[in-house]
């Protein structure tokens, strides 16, 4: 008779500590509830898969998409294989956006960052950058046919997977510095 009973007592007290221990996994969202700071979720890209066909007419050339919806840069090789997704940095805003077609028409390994003119004008105190840790553009940057907008990398890992720049599209150095290597001046380029 003492058999059942033991394990009864054994299956609630095994329920008991599961309820507890799942009270202790909800602690730090309690916590981060009650700070004053709200809880930031917004740096998760959704990473939608994309067909170079749905976006571009041919291959022959290297061909990159920037889908600034899942926060995602899409690459092909010239003959249409050789998919790759890397997270990115967007535009904080529709009104940065440029979308289109366009193709990379230079690229530069260290560059210098200079403040745009509507940059300028927000934060007239902004200096250029040469090289180096403080450059808001990382280790490359492919610039693009459109004025001002740039394929780049950032010191600033946080900005990945956030709407953060003012126009560019934004790349860990390490992912960038790979995407330099492998897309030549003249690779097609869709912002979407």
């Amino acid at each position: 008779m003492s058999r059942p009973l033991t394990r009864r007592r054994a299956l609630i007290l095994g329920a008991g500590s599961l309820l507890g221990s799942a009270s202790v996994l909800a602690a730090p969202a309690v916590l981060a509830q009650a700070t004053a700071e709200p809880v930031v979720r917004g740096n998760s890209s959704g990473f939608t898969m994309q067909d170079w066909r749905n976006h571009f007419d041919s291959a022959g050339r290297v061909m990159i998409l920037a889908d600034t919806q899942s926060r995602a840069l899409h690459w092909w090789a010239a003959d249409g294989s050789g998919h790759r997704v890397y997270p990115t940095s967007v535009p904080i805003s529709d009104e940065l956006t440029k979308r289109g077609l366009t193709e990379i028409v230079r690229k530069k390994e260290g560059p210098s960052w200079t403040p745009t003119a509507s940059q300028m004008q927000r934060y007239p105190d902004w200096k250029p950058i040469g090289p180096g840790p403080e450059n808001p553009l990382g280790t490359h940057a492919m610039y693009l046919g459109w004025p001002a907008y740039i394929i780049h990398g950032t010191h600033d890992t946080r900005k990945i997977g956030r709407k953060s720049s003012d126009g560019c599209i934004g790349l860990f150095n390490e992912n960038i510095a790979e995407l330099f290597q492998i897309s030549p001046v003249g690779t097609q380029v869709r912002i979407i």
